[in-house]
């Protein structure tokens, strides 16, 4: 422990003796394991209260995420923007660009200098990387390139060896006075010609009024601008500052224009859309039916467009800011549970022109139901068991490996040319090797059985092949499950009083919201209809309603939401027609 703090206090001088005493204790319980990355570089890791704190590549001290939140100022930092962390924690390294150039300037770094990544708006670290170039020389390039390797982020495996907890909030050491004032400098800039300084691109880039609505700062520039543009609505002088803003906005690129766009339709969601009452929401219903009638006409809502690409990751960015809370209540179905309708984005947010923030909500509650869902696309896979190996292995493909039928059975016919198995005087007939009597015959039929037919032959491996499917729900990236996915069950029971109620079970695996399955229900058979926890589940829910109601059931889920008959069970259970008078 002596040598560990004398390579701490030599690693990182700012950090005072009691300072490098704390972090490395004398007495309290201190961890050292050992890991391998991806390039198999072993990595020696401290841990200190179950959190890494230190870890050391090549004999050189870098600290965690963790320890930076305590110490925030142990390395210069140079702030990026919130979606860009998905990108760093993937694998990414920081580009340049990514770079937002704050008014007093960017740290005066050298090449090769440790430094740490911040989100705009909060002072605590997220990254831990190495400078690729001096400041004069990402100044002097333009501010594009690579400008920082990332060796370590929040959300990664080595964060995922601590308590996996999120970013204390820190705020910014640049004021907002300071933000003002460089807001009034942007626009007196804007008259000058391009490539006059350095620093006036990345400052456009904070103006981009929603993508950069999590910002404290950004947020006190953009609503002074908005009421700037308001007090000014009689002069001339509005319709040059509606054409700079225009012009703005069309600079954008269409992937930020699409960030822009998601933004504005999240927050406009949970200000005018979402109530307390509507949690837990399926994130599916969220975007479906909430951010979908947000968005401005003429535009149209894409995640694959934006920077996020998957609408998890969205969210999951949104939660970073503690916006908002996503949990899996039920497997590979996530749900939003909890929304602080308190937070300054959302009591920022101004509604557009055009939508009205409190009116009609209920009255286009109703028509999303109908008209917004979308059935998954549900394709049944099949993965590579490990009996089954000798058979696909001549393919390429190993144990776990995920086939379509139609991929099986193409490698089912090249397997049975390739090792000419086709039976010469009928070829309808396939003659069975020793590795094709081994995966698909029993130890009773591998003494009778010499030949079979295709269909029997394909039939007995997809049999042998474990049963997974692949479900895409509109606008989302498709989720592979394992096991064939169970339909929607709709049964009849008997209550007190000889009374029958329907239930329904399982309409969260399909994207359907129970609450608003059983309010239309409720609405157009007049019954009562409750929501229930599903016995021998431990987070799904299942409606209940009144009578048998499976005639109004049956259209509603095959022709209003368009899901096969095959995902639906318990149809045959409907009252038959005309038998009471």
């Amino acid at each position: 422990r002596r040598k560990l703090r004398s390579d701490v206090a030599a690693a990182f001088p700012s950090l005072s003796t009691e300072q490098v005493a704390e972090l490395v204790p004398n007495k309290e319980e201190l961890n050292v394991i050992k890991i391998y990355s991806h390039k198999g570089e072993a990595i020696t890791v401290y841990m200190n209260h179950r959190n890494p704190i230190l870890f050391e590549v090549e004999k050189v001290l870098y600290p965690t995420v963790y320890t930076l939140w305590v110490y925030p100022d142990l390395l210069p930092a140079f702030a990026t923007w919130p979606p860009v962390l998905q990108k760093l924690a993937g694998g990414a390294d920081l580009m340049l660009p990514g770079v937002v150039v704050p008014p007093s300037g960017l740290p005066q770094v050298t090449r090769g200098t440790l430094c740490a990544v911040t989100l705009l708006g909060n002072r605590a670290p997220v990254a831990v990387g190495v400078a690729t170039m001096s400041t004069e020389e990402m100044l002097a390039a333009g501010m594009k390139g690579k400008g920082f390797a990332v060796l370590h982020t929040h959300l990664d495996h080595l964060w995922e060896y601590g308590d996996k907890s999120s970013p204390p909030t820190l705020a910014p050491l640049v004021t907002d006075s300071a933000a003002m004032e460089s807001a009034g400098d942007e626009e007196e800039l804007q008259g000058k010609e391009p490539g006059s300084s350095c620093s006036p691109e990345p400052e456009q880039h904070v103006d981009i009024r929603d993508l950069s609505l999590r910002d404290r700062d950004t947020r006190g520039e953009v609503l002074g601008k908005e009421e700037l543009h308001e007090n000014r609505a009689a002069e001339p002088a509005e319709g040059a500052s509606t054409q700079d803003q225009q012009e703005a906005e069309d600079s954008r690129t269409p992937q930020e224009q699409m960030d822009a766009l998601f933004n504005q339709c999240f927050f406009h969601a949970l200000k005018c859309r979402v109530k307390k009452s509507d949690l837990p929401l399926l994130t599916s219903t969220f975007l479906g039916s909430h951010m979908v009638s947000c968005c401005p006409t003429g535009k149209q809502l894409d995640i694959k467009k934006s920077s996020y690409k998957k609408f998890s990751k969205f969210l999951q960015c949104m939660q970073h800011q503690r916006i908002l809370q996503v949990k899996e209540l039920s497997k590979g179905v996530e749900s939003i549970v909890d929304v602080d309708w308190k937070h300054p984005d959302i009591k920022a947010f101004a509604v557009p022109e055009g939508f009205s923030s409190a009116s009609g909500t209920q009255d286009s509650r109703s028509e999303e139901r109908e008209q917004v869902y979308h059935a998954p696309e549900i394709i049944p896979l099949y993965g590579v068991s490990t009996k089954m190996v000798p058979l696909f292995q001549e393919s390429g493909h190993r144990k776990g490996s995920i086939l379509s039928s139609s991929e099986v059975r193409n490698i089912i016919i090249n397997y049975v040319k390739n090792n000419e198995l086709v039976d010469e005087t009928n070829k309808n007939f396939v003659k069975v090797n020793a590795i094709l009597c081994d995966c698909l015959l029993d130890k009773s039929e591998q003494d009778e059985i010499s030949h079979l037919k295709w269909d029997e032959l394909l039939s007995r491996c997809l049999e042998r092949l474990q049963p997974l499917h692949q479900v895409t729900f509109s606008g989302q990236e498709p989720v592979v499950r394992k096991g064939n996915i169970e339909p929607i069950d709709i049964s009849i029971a008997q209550r007190s009083s000889n009374k029958k109620v329907t239930i329904i079970k399982n309409l969260e695996l399909y994207g359907l919201d129970p609450q608003c399955v059983a309010n239309t229900l409720q609405q157009k058979v007049q019954a009562s209809a409750t929501i229930n926890p599903a016995p021998g589940t431990k987070d799904r829910v299942q409606v209940q309603i009144q009578g048998n109601q499976i005639h109004h059931l049956a259209k509603m889920l095959l022709e209003e939401y368009q899901l096969p008959r095959k995902y639906i069970q318990g149809l045959e259970k409907a009252p038959k027609l005309g038998r009471k008078k």
